[in-house]
This record gives structure tokens, sequence and C-alpha cells, in this order.
């Protein structure tokens, strides 16, 4: 067996589940647009049994569900709501790839099925899923909310849920994304941020980059000017906390809208309890910054910039929070972005082009229709999460350190949202977003999906796994879970074949069954087969035809930010301008072309509603310069994320140039790297 690493971290108070009755709030949106109401009691209840009881119909919910049936166990999935697939199928389509080759295992099965990697209706992802758990027979339960979990020893032998139903097993795997079944058996977590100096990082705890943050200064003041006149809505009085320092602040939840422009889109809805004075400080940033403080493209749409649909501040309670508490931070959380949404598309004070811009959009017909077209799920960014004998940290994130026992692999930004909008002498800051890649995909420890043996010999947690805010902030990707519940599922199987504890399965043989699955556990780089990557998947320049140099080679002028968030680039990333210092940026391009002849020159950049709509390039090709503008708002038609500045001709030996600035943009700016095709090769 490989050795335990001990970690010393704070432990939170364990949950306690509180179910007076009490008044259900309103439903904002629709009838059906809830997180919980109360169960009603089985008529009679019912005890189920099986191998693994896992609770949670998240995509790792799923996937080990799946992995077990397939491995000849028996797998129930117990689910608190009526959906399966978690984010996946509750708005987040725009999948958070990081390193496209990363992803492996059952997880590459789901995208092929739904067939595509992003941009998928959240629909198709559930009629995918659904067709993985019906096509292994797993038996699964919804509606059923846990009240209860009982264990002989350190072994869980039953969860009783508020219905009445209880759920027998040998095994338990907990994919919720709160790590309910967690708590309630009395394992160690957290919630929040570890101060830096916990777990030697960096980037942890309280954080004031610029990202998502006010770019013009803003009076925080109810009469601007007056601090004794009080705040406005939605910043904290309390004072600016210390960075780096830890607390129990929770990065902000959203939901993911799904829109279209189509003619038959939904009107954004008015909540019930609309009150326009939450926005007031959002009125006074369009003043100064007129721009859609949201991204507006077909599709999942997310948060954008200082004043969005995040609600920052308004979720720190949900980690330990009972199901009615929940429910209504639900609501609020419903009615502020319903609220925000019907705000920027109506009140006089949002200049008229920024109306006229919503206006165009709205909910998509046939997408989460027993929810009035609101996404049923609220996007739980983060929660609780365990800490076991292995904490993952930033330095594996960083491969500072290296997992002797790794089940999977993660690839994403240490992605945080913001924490706390708070007043920094006299303006509004956002605190709390950080957007920090890793250098290349990393492993991800067995002994961080295991609790101590000790807590729980017959548990797994591949969601709310043991690792710092930080690390979860890359880790946290809907891929991953697929990857870590498949690899759960496989080591249950394991552990229930050699009649083991959990922390006791044998990794030589777990790694052996994990790669014949076509998991990945170790980065090496994309594969022989992966050379010629579709549409969405990362792809080398040397594995590209013709004449290509990526950002990395090219000479930059300014501060550019290094990007992963979006598939489809060449090289390790992509970089951008962060929308700003607009006219002091550019990035140049020098390829000295080896064989005289007419070139097909090609820029390529990864598409988003938030790019430029004007970005300036100029080529200059026999000693002139040829110049024309780039909408990276819209996907680049050709291969590989490319798309065609021209033809140009070139003596053998002469130098290609392709300039690429952001002066005059409207938006951000993404350069990723250029393509000198021979006329005739290029398709």
């Amino acid at each position: 067996m490989f050795k335990s690493i001990l970690l010393a971290a704070c432990i939170a108070p364990l949950a306690t589940i509180n179910f007076a009755v009490e008044q259900l709030p309103d439903a904002e949106g629709a009838p059906g647009l809830r997180y919980y109401s109360p169960s009603t009691p089985a008529n009679p209840p019912k005890a189920y049994e099986a191998d693994v009881i896992i609770y949670g119909a998240s995509p790792g919910g799923v996937t080990a569900a799946v992995q077990l049936q397939r491995m000849g166990k028996k797998a129930i999935i117990a689910e608190f709501g009526n959906h399966v697939g978690g984010l996946t199928t509750g708005g987040l389509s725009a999948t958070d790839l990081g390193n496209r080759n990363s992803i492996a295992g059952m997880a590459n099965e789901f995208y092929e099925k739904v067939g595509m990697l992003r941009g998928f209706k959240p629909s198709a992802a559930e009629k995918a899923f659904r067709a993985m758990l019906s096509e292994a027979k797993v038996e699964i339960h919804f509606e059923q909310r846990l009240v209860s979990v009982k264990k002989d020893g350190n072994r869980i032998v039953e969860i009783a849920m508020e219905n009445g139903n209880t759920f027998r097993g040998k095994i338990f795997i907990d994919t919720s994304y709160e790590g309910d079944l967690m708590a309630m058996a009395k394992i160690s977590y957290t919630y929040g941020r570890e101060a830096n100096a916990q777990y030697s990082e960096t980037i942890n705890g309280v954080q004031y980059h610029n990202g998502h943050n006010f770019t013009k200064a803003v009076d925080p003041y109810v009469t601007e000017g007056d601090p004794k006149s009080g705040l406005l809505a939605l910043i904290s009085a309390d004072a600016p906390p210390t960075a780096g320092s830890g607390d129990k602040r929770i990065q902000a939840y959203n939901f993911r809208m799904y829109l279209t422009n189509a003619a038959d889109r939904i009107p954004f809805p008015k909540p019930k309890n609309y009150d326009p004075a939450k926005y007031v400080l959002l009125a006074r940033y369009l003043k100064v910054n007129p721009k859609p403080p949201i991204q507006l493209h077909a599709g999942d749409c997310n948060n954008e910039g200082a004043f969005s649909s995040d609600n920052i501040g308004k979720n720190w309670a949900w980690p330990d929070a009972d199901y009615m508490a929940r429910e209504k931070m639900f609501q609020e959380h419903v009615n502020y972005q319903q609220g925000f949404m019907y705000f920027i598309g109506h009140d006089e004070s949002v200049p008229a082009a920024v109306r006229e811009a919503v206006a165009k959009w709205g909910l998509t017909k046939g997408e989460f229709e027993d929810c009035g077209n609101w996404p049923h799920q609220l996007y739980i960014r983060e929660a609780r999460r365990m800490i076991s004998d292995y904490v993952m940290t930033e330095n594996h994130c960083m491969s500072k350190v290296i997992p002797e026992d790794p089940v999977g692999l993660g690839s994403y930004n240490m992605d945080s949202h913001n924490c706390e909008r708070v007043v920094v002498n006299g303006k509004v800051r956002n605190e709390g977003d950080v957007q920090i890649g890793p250098p290349k995909p990393y492993g991800i420890s067995y002994r961080s999906i295991v609790p101590k043996e000790s807590e729980c010999a017959n548990l797994f947690v591949p969601v709310a796994l043991s690792c710092t805010h930080i690390s979860y902030g890359s880790i946290r990707m809907e891929p991953v879970f697929m990857i870590l519940g498949q690899s759960a599922g496989t080591a249950a199987a394991m552990a229930l074949d050699a009649n083991v504890s959990v922390q006791k399965v044998d990794y030589a043989k777990l790694k052996e069954r994990l790669i014949a699955d076509k998991q990945k556990l170790i980065w090496d780089g994309p594969g022989k087969d992966e050379k010629a990557a579709p549409r969405g998947a990362h792809v080398n320049a040397k594995d590209l035809p013709g004449l290509v140099m990526d950002d990395a080679d090219a000479e930059k002028i300014g501060e550019w930010s290094e990007g992963t968030t979006r598939g489809g680039f060449v090289g390790d990333s992509y970089i951008h301008d962060g929308d700003k210092g607009k006219g002091e940026k550019k990035v140049r391009f020098a390829i000295t072309v080896d064989k005289a002849g007419t070139y097909d020159v090609r820029m390529s950049y990864t598409p988003l509603g938030n790019r430029a709509s004007n970005v300036p390039v100029s080529v200059l090709a026999g000693g002139e310069t040829h110049k024309t503008k780039v909408n990276e708002k819209v996907a680049p038609p050709l291969e590989h994320g490319f798309i065609s500045l021209g033809k140009f001709a070139f003596k053998a030996g002469e130098k290609a140039v392709v300039e690429i600035g952001n002066e005059g943009t409207d938006g951000h700016v993404v350069v990723d790297s250029v393509q000198l095709l021979l006329d005739g090769l290029g398709k």
C-alpha cells in the first residue's frame, strides 16, 4: 500500500438538519422552480439494498453507478431532486474543459453520446445521461432527501430519507455537491477559504485580483460622497479583510441561463418580489461602463464583469444550512438574477443601448419547461470539502507536488468567483476572484476521495473531495467529476471483491483497471491518436500542416494574460488582453517563409460572447501592409479554430509578419496562433 500523508486542517462544525415546519418561501420563477419542498411520506416506507448506495445523481454519481454495474455490482442512486446530471443538465453546457486531452474514460463516452464537447442543450445532456443509466440497468430513486446516517463503528450501514425510505449497502458513495452524506456520517470537513499559510499556498484565502471587478470608480453610498447615508444594496459593511487570510466566505453562485435570440424566445421574467433598488449600484456603474453586464450569446451564459448574474455574498450559509434554509437562499438567488435580467432590459436608468442589446435575447423554448424555462439547478460552485489523510492543494495543481496514486487528471484554471463586495478607500471593489491556470494537467490522489479510515471505512467522496478552496477551483469541473466518479465506482467494486476497506484497495491493481478503462492518470502529452484533434480540442502547433507559430513564441507588447478556459486552442494555452489597456498591447508573429509561393495566412482564436468584434489585424507581405478586423465573437470557420486573413505572395526567405492589437476594441482580444498554408493545401 502507498503511505499516507497527514496534513493539518481546521474542522468545521457538523451540520444539523432541522425539519421544523416552516412556511415555504414563494417560488419566484415558476411553481416547479424550487430546491426543496417537504417530501411526501412514502406509503409504505421502503427499504432498498444494494452492493453500493450512491447519494446524488450528479455526473460523478452517474459514472460511478454505470461503472459498478459494468463490473457486476448492484448500484442504486438516491437523488435529492428529480433530474440526473447536476450542473451538466442544469445549464452548464459550455463545458469547462481545461486541457481537452486530460478528459478520459467514461467522460468521453458521455460527450460522444451527447454529440459535442461544448454548447449542447441541457435537455440533450440529460437524455444522454439517462441513456447511459438505462443501458447499464442502474436503479435510481428521485426526491430522496437524506436525514440520517446509521453507522456500525467506522462503517455506514444505512441511510434514511425524509420520506421514510431507507437504503442499505456495503459501500456508499457521496456524489452530492454539498457533501451532505459525508457530513452526516461525521467525516471531517471544512468550507470557505484556507489561509495561504496553512498549506504553503499563494492564491488561497482573501484575494484582491482584478478579474470580474470594477474597472471604473463607483461611489458605494446611498447619497454619493456621504458615508453617513449608508451603503447601497449588495455591498458588505464589513471591513476589507486581509489578503491571504482564511475565512468561511463562499465564492458566488448563479444560474447558468440557456439563452437564444430566436423569434420564439421566452422574455426574461419579472420576479414576484422585484425590487429595482437592489440594482442602483449597477446603474451607477453602467453610466461609466455602458456595456451589457452579462454574457449574451446563444446557449449557456455565465457571469461577466463586476456586477452580473453572480449573487455575491449571499450564499455563505449554504454548506451547513438545512434544506429549508437552502430553499430560502435558492429563491433569493432566483429573485436576484431574474430581477437583474429584468432590470437591465427595462429600467430607464440603464443606457438605452444596453437595454436594446438585452431585449434581443431571452430564455430558450423547450429547455427547463418544468421550471418556466429557468434552470432548475443553482450553480453550487463549492460547499463542503472533506478533510482526509491527503489534501489536494495549489501545489498539486502547479505540479510542485505529485501524488503517487492518481485516479484522474485535472487541468482547468484555479478559478474562484468573487466572495464579497466591499468598500476600499471609499470605492466599491469585489474580492475573491482568481483565475490562474496550471502549467499542465495534474494527477488527483486516490486518498483525496476517501476519508480517514478511523472515521469511515466504506465511503467514497469524489465530488466534495479532500482539497483546499483554491485547488477545488480547478478540480470542480463537471468532466473531472465524471472521471472521479468512475474511478470511485471501480475502487468500490475492487474493495467489495477483496473484502477490504476503501483505504486498503490495492492501488497497483486499481491503476491497471483504470488504464484498461481508458482513464488517464499521468500527463505525458496528447497520444498518437490525438494529433488530428477535432475542433474543441487542444492541439500542438507542430502537429498542424504548414508553417505555424503559437502565441508562446510570438513577440508581445504590453501585459497579456494566459487563458485555458475555452477549448479549441493551439498549444497549452492562448492569451488575452483582459479587456483593458486598449491601444497599449500588440502581439507580433514573424514567420520565415522557406518556399516561394502564395500562402493562405490564418489566425486562430477561441470565440465567446465577451470577445471583441473589431480586433485590428495587419499582415505584412511583399513590403505592403494589409489591414483587416476580426470578429472574435463569431466561431472561426476553419479546422482547429482558424480564420483566413487572405492569400498573399511571399518570396523564399521573406518574413510573413502578422500583428494583432487591441486599439479601439469593444471586448476581450484573444490571440492564439498564426498559420501559413501554401495555396492548394488548405481545406
